[in-house]
C-alpha cells in the first residue's frame, strides 16, 4: 500500500471516530439540547488547542453479541489542551456511542489521563453523559469504576478535579465526581443518583421523578453533592474556565497573579454603615465580600446550599483568597451541621492549593434544635475546628459583629491558628449575648430588684459595654487591630503581603482522623 493510500485510511478513520455513534446519534443528543463530547471540549478549551489520544482504541467484549458492536472511541474523548493558554486534561464521555456506557477499555482511557495530569501537574475535568456500566461487561466494568477512584482518591489535594455533569450519572458512576473538588450540573438535563425513580418506588413505594431525585437543583440546593449550577453547557464550560482561572494548577504552586488594576489602599466608606443600629437586625455580608474584593468580584461556591455560610474565590490586590464567611440574612449566620460541612471542606481544598483564607465573621452560635443534636451537630461542627487547625496557609479573620462561645472559637479564631484577627468597632465577642450573660449572671440582683425589668436593662447595658466589645479580646491579644470597616481592603492586603512568605509545619503524621 502506498504512503498516500495509508494517509487515506487514517483520514478515513479519524473521521469515521469523530463521527462516533453517528449522525442519528449526534441529531438526537442535539435534540435533547445536549452537546456532543468532541463540541462540549471544543466550547471548554482554548480554539484548536486540543490534542486527542487513544482515539482508536476498541472493546475486547464478546458476551451478548458484543463482538460485532463497534464502539468508535469506546465511548469517551480523552486528551490535554489548554484553557486561558494553561494545561489541562480533559475526558468526555460520548452519549451517542452505547449510551457513553463504561466498560473496561473506557475506564483505562480515563485512568490514562488521569495518571497523566497527576505526573505532569495539570488539572483534570471529567465531563459525565453515560448510561452507567457497561453490563454486557460485568465485573470488567465494576474494575474500571474502581480504577478510577482510586486515582481520583490519589490525586486528591494534588491537583485540581472538577467533575461536570451533562447527562445521565448513575449508580456507581456518582462517586468518581463525589471524589472529585467540584461538581458542576446543568439545569433540567443533568441527573445524578444512586438509585432511580422506578428502583425507589419497587423498594420504598416512593413516587418521584428524575428531576426531582438527581436534578442540578435538588443537589445544589438539597444534597450539597454539586456546587455550581449553569443554565446551558455553554454557560457551564464559561463558569469552569472562571473557576480555574483563581486556581493553581497543582500543589506545588501559586494561583496565578491577575493585573486587576483595583488599587489595594482603596477603602470604601459605605462599610462604615453596614452593621445595622439593632443588632439582631440583619444585612448581607456578601456587600461585605465584595466591596473589599479586587473590583467587587465574588466567584462564590455552592451558592444555594447551607446560604448561611458563604464561601468562594476573590482576588485581593490580585491574589486568589479563599472567603468564608457567615451570612446573617439566613438562620441569622449560625452555624448548623451542613454550614461547618460546607465550609470545612472548602478550607482543606484551599489549604491543599496554597490560597490564603480570609474569614468574615457575624455568629451568634451553632444552631439549637434536636434536629441538630440527634443528625450530629457536635461531629460535624467539630470538622471546622479541624479543618481550620490543619490549615497552614495564611489565615486571616475579620469579625464585623457577633463572634459568641464555642462559634467564635470555630470561626478561625486566634486559637486555631489565625495569622491575623481584626475587629470592627462593631464587634461582639464574648461568651454568650449580652441578654443571656445578664440573666445568669446577675438573676439574683434581678430578681430582688424593686423593678426587675428596670434593673435588667441596666446590668445588660453594663455587660454589654464592658465586655460586648472587641476591646476585651484586643487586651489579651486575641485580637491584633481593631480597625474602622472603611480600612478592611488595605488591611487585609497588606497582612497577605507580610504573609506571603509564610512557613509553618504540622506534626509528622500518617494523617489525621477528621471527625467525618
Amino acid at each position: 500500500m502506498s504512503t498516500r493510500a495509508n494517509i487515506e485510511e487514517l483520514n478515513e478513520r479519524n473521521k469515521k471516530m469523530e463521527l462516533g455513534g453517528g449522525q442519528k446519534a449526534i441529531d438526537s443528543q442535539h435534540q435533547k439540547g445536549k452537546l456532543t463530547a468532541r463540541e462540549r471540549i471544543e466550547k471548554l478549551l482554548d480554539p484548536g488547542s486540543f490534542t486527542e489520544l487513544d482515539k482508536f482504541v476498541v472493546h475486547r467484549c464478546v458476551n451478548f453479541d458484543m463482538a460485532g458492536k463497534e464502539a468508535p472511541g469506546e465511548g469517551v474523548v480523552t486528551g490535554y489542551g489548554t484553557v486561558d493558554g494553561r494545561l489541562v486534561y480533559v475526558f468526555a464521555q460520548d452519549f451517542t456511542v452505547l449510551g457513553g456506557s463504561l466498560g473496561e477499555m473506557h475506564a483505562q482511557k480515563i485512568c490514562k489521563v488521569q495518571e497523566l495530569a497527576m505526573k505532569v501537574g495539570a488539572p483534570i475535568i471529567g465531563m459525565n453523559d453515560s448510561g452507567g456500566a457497561r453490563i454486557q461487561e460485568a465485573v470488567d466494568s465494576l474494575r474500571g469504576f474502581g480504577d478510577i477512584f482510586y486515582r481520583n482518591v490519589m490525586a486528591s489535594g494534588v491537583i485540581p478535579q472538577i467533575s461536570v455533569i451533562l447527562g445521565p450519572c448513575a449508580g456507581g458512576a456518582v462517586y468518581s465526581p463525589a471524589l472529585t473538588d467540584f461538581v458542576f450540573m446543568v439545569k433540567n438535563t443533568s441527573r445524578m443518583f444512586i438509585t432511580g425513580p422506578q428502583v425507589i418506588k419497587a423498594v420504598t413505594g416512593e413516587e418521584v421523578t428524575e428531576e426531582e431525585l438527581g436534578g442540578a437543583m435538588t443537589h445544589n440546593r438539597t444534597s450539597g453533592v454539586a456546587h455550581f449550577a449553569a443554565e446551558d453547557e455553554e454557560d457551564c464550560m464559561n463558569q469552569i474556565r472562571m473557576l480555574l482561572s483563581y486556581l493553581p494548577a497543582n500543589n506545588l504552586e501559586e494561583a496565578p497573579f491577575v493585573e486587576t488594576g483595583d488599587n489595594a489602599e482603596r477603602m470604601d466608606m459605605d462599610l462604615n454603615e453596614i452593621i445595622p443600629d439593632n443588632p439582631n437586625a440583619p444585612y448581607d455580608m456578601i456587600d461585605v465580600v465584595k466591596k473589599v474584593a479586587d473590583n467587587g468580584e465574588f466567584f462564590q461556591t455552592m451558592k444555594y446550599y447551607a446560604a448561611n455560610m458563604l464561601t468562594g474565590f476573590i482576588r485581593l490586590d490580585g491574589r486568589t483568597v479563599g472567603i468564608i464567611a457567615n451570612q446573617p440574612k439566613v438562620l441569622a449566620g449560625c452555624l448548623d451541621i451542613n454550614a461547618s460541612d460546607k465550609a470545612a471542606r472548602f478550607i482543606r481544598f484551599c489549604d491543599a492549593f496554597n490560597i490564603s483564607i480570609v474569614t468574615f465573621v457575624d455568629v451568634p452560635g451553632y444552631m439549637p434544635g434536636t434536629n441538630q443534636e440527634f443528625g450530629g451537630i457536635i461531629r460535624h461542627g467539630a470538622k471546622i475546628l479541624y479543618a481550620y487547625s490543619e490549615a497552614t496557609v495564611p489565615k486571616l479573620t475579620v469579625i464585623t459583629r457577633k463572634s459568641y462561645g464555642g462559634a467564635y472559637i470555630g470561626m478561625c479564631s486566634r486559637h486555631l491558628g489565625a495569622d491575623q484577627v481584626f475587629a470592627w468597632p462593631t464587634a461582639e465577642i464574648a461568651v454568650m449575648g449580652a441578654e443571656g450573660a445578664a440573666n445568669i449572671i446577675f438573676r439574683k440582683e434581678i430578681n430582688s430588684a424593686e423593678n426587675p425589668a428596670e434593673k435588667r436593662n441596666e446590668l445588660i447595658e453594663d455587660y454589654r459595654k464592658r465586655f460586648a466589645t472587641p476591646y476585651y479580646a484586643a487586651e489579651r491579644g486575641y485580637v491584633d487591630q481593631v480597625i474602622q470597616p472603611e480600612e478592611t481592603r488595605p488591611r487585609l492586603a497588606n497582612a497577605l503581603e507580610m504573609l506571603s512568605t509564610k512557613r509553618e509545619t504540622r506534626p509528622a503524621k500518617k494523617h489525621g482522623n477528621i471527625p467525618l
